[in-house]
C-alpha cells in the first residue's frame, strides 16, 4: 500500500484531511508520527507558495510522497486579511479564540453586506525527487457578528453559510468535508491519488 504523509500537525486539519482520503488505497500519516521534522517557515505570499514549500521540505526530509494544506480566511473589508497570516493573525500561531476576536473588533463598524469573505485552501503533493501537484479550493461565505457552533476550529465559529443559515461550526463533519474549501481543494486532489494508485 503506498503511503502519503500530511505535512501538518493541527489535530483539526489532520481529523478533517485523513476523512477526506480514508475510502483510498493510500496509509495516511501525519508529522504527528514522526519525531525531529523540522518547523517549516511559512514566508510566501500565496497559500500556493507556502503548500509547495511545505510540502517539498518534509517529502525530501523523510523521502515520502507528502502532501501540504495551506489555507486561511480572506475578509474582503480588510481587503483579503488575514490571508496567509490566518493562523498567526492575533500574533501567536494557532491562538484561535485571539485571532476570532481581533477580526471581529476589525470589522465593529462594517455592515452585514459588507463582510463578505471566502476561506481559501491550496493543496500541493511532493513526491521525494521534487515533483509537485497542486490544487486549489475556495469557499463563500460571511463573518457574522458573534461566534456560533461547537465544531470545526479556527475561524469557523465567525464564518456564515448564507444557504444553510449556518455556520461552519455548526455543521456536522460529514456536511462541513461536502462544502469547505479544503474538501473542494480536495476533489481534484482525490481524483489524482486514485489514478496515481491504480485504485
Amino acid at each position: 500500500m503506498p503511503r502519503i504523509v500530511l505535512a501538518s500537525r493541527n489535530k483539526g486539519k489532520l481529523k478533517e484531511l485523513k476523512m477526506l482520503l480514508s475510502d483510498l488505497r493510500w496509509e495516511v500519516c501525519s508529522l504527528l508520527d514522526y519525531s525531529g521534522v523540522p518547523e517549516v517557515e511559512e514566508d510566501g505570499v500565496t497559500f500556493i507558495e507556502n503548500a509547495i514549500k511545505k510540502a517539498t521540505t518534509v517529502a525530501r526530509y523523510l523521502n515520502e510522497w507528502t502532501v501540504a494544506d495551506d489555507s486561511g480566511l480572506e475578509v474582503d473589508a480588510l481587503k483579503g486579511a488575514p490571508g496567509v497570516r490566518s493562523a498567526r493573525f492575533a500574533g501567536v500561531q494557532g491562538d484561535d479564540q485571539a485571532n476570532n476576536e481581533k477580526l471581529l473588533q476589525k470589522l465593529t463598524a462594517v455592515a452585514w453586506e459588507k463582510r463578505t469573505a471566502r476561506f481559501r485552501s491550496a493543496l500541493a503533493f511532493a513526491s521525494p525527487e521534487g515533483e509537485v501537484w497542486t490544487t486549489e479550493g475556495w469557499c463563500e461565505g460571511v463573518i457574522s457578528f458573534e461566534p456560533r457552533g461547537e465544531g470545526g476550529f479556527g475561524y469557523d465559529p465567525l464564518f456564515y453559510l448564507p444557504e444553510l443559515e449556518l455556520t461552519m461550526a455548526e455543521l456536522s463533519d460529514e456536511e462541513k468535508n461536502k462544502i469547505s474549501h479544503r474538501a473542494m481543494a480536495m476533489k481534484n486532489f482525490r481524483a489524482y491519488l486514485k489514478d496515481a494508485s491504480g485504485a
